[in-house]
């Protein structure tokens, strides 16, 4: 196995790591979640602005904690990634589809979006565990108010590169690893990969250097480059210098990791809730159209 790794490191530049961070567990409202993004090392890594990891949660008729009704968004794009579970999504643009585990829901809010996700009621009435990704990816100044959308891709449905040694499976969201491209469309330069590797399994992954990017773990045991350790409960997310061509992984144990990266804007950033703008004057104007129903209306189910 180190003879493979090495022979990839000749043809790779690996990139540096900038930064080994937490993942804490932070309240919102009644749920508890991890936050790998932002944190108080780390406030953004630009186009990147939140990642949370919620779950798993066991759901059933009497604990239903992950249920988020009618809410709104602008300026960004909300992404889910659904690890375990089985949830409904529906929006103020009249979607309505059920996201199952390894699905991925990509929401372009742009100029205005008011969706609702949580378990179905069959998932509910039959009791189950739900767990995913909630991914915050910023839209530039002049996107940030265009013709909101939603993707909806299944798991079947992704393209996967894997490992010389088979013990590695690369499902490409999207952007591009190998020649192989994802599915879902996407207003910037951006590489969102779910990677699944068996124990004892080894995989480089190439990028552009034009990107920032991080590498989150959501469980099991990983080596970074032959030398970083990630591993759950303890580090968890890895931001890399704009220094090389890309980086390896070698697997402790099973492990499931989320691979991010893309083109930064370098433009202002203010937040304010659900809302992703460049300055205070465009928050205010957000709240003022949604109070105003500008950004369309969705009941409560």
């Amino acid at each position: 196995m180190e003879n493979i790794l090495n022979k990839r490191k000749i043809k790779m530049k690996l990139n540096s790591i900038k930064r080994v961070g937490r993942s804490d567990f932070v309240n919102m409202g009644p749920i508890r979640l991890r936050q790998p993004l932002p944190t108080q090392g780390i406030d953004m890594i630009d186009p990147f602005i939140l990642l949370h990891h919620y779950g798993p949660y066991e759901i059933n008729e009497k604990s239903n904690p992950f249920d988020l009704g009618p809410h709104p968004h602008r300026g960004f794009e909300p992404i889910t990634f659904l690890v375990q579970g089985e949830q409904l999504h529906r929006d103020s643009l009249g979607n309505e589809s059920v996201v199952e585990a390894g699905d991925v829901q990509w929401t372009t809010a742009g100029r205005g979006i008011i969706h609702a996700e949580g378990p179905t009621k069959k998932f509910v009435s039959r009791g189950g565990t739900i767990e995913g990704i909630q991914l915050w990816l910023n839209l530039p100044a002049e996107k940030k108010m265009m013709q909101p959308n939603y993707q909806h891709a299944k798991y079947k449905d992704f393209r996967v590169v894997n490992s010389e040694d088979g013990n590695v499976e690369t499902r490409i969201i999207s952007g591009e690893l190998n020649n192989t491209y994802g599915r879902i469309a996407t207003q910037t330069s951006v590489n969102t990969f779910i990677i699944k590797t068996k124990a004892g399994g080894l995989e480089s992954i190439s990028f552009s250097n034009s990107h920032q990017s991080l590498l989150y773990l959501l469980k099991g045991k990983v080596k970074i480059n032959g030398e970083t350790t990630l591993e759950l409960d303890k580090n968890q997310l890895i931001q890399f210098n704009q220094d090389g061509d890309g980086f390896t992984i070698e697997a402790s144990s099973d492990s499931l990791l989320l691979f991010l990266s893309g083109d930064p804007f370098n433009e202002p950033v203010a937040t304010y809730g659900p809302y992703v703008m460049n300055n205070q004057t465009e928050l205010m104007e957000a709240m003022r159209d949604y109070q105003m129903g500008k950004m369309g209306f969705l009941p409560a189910s």
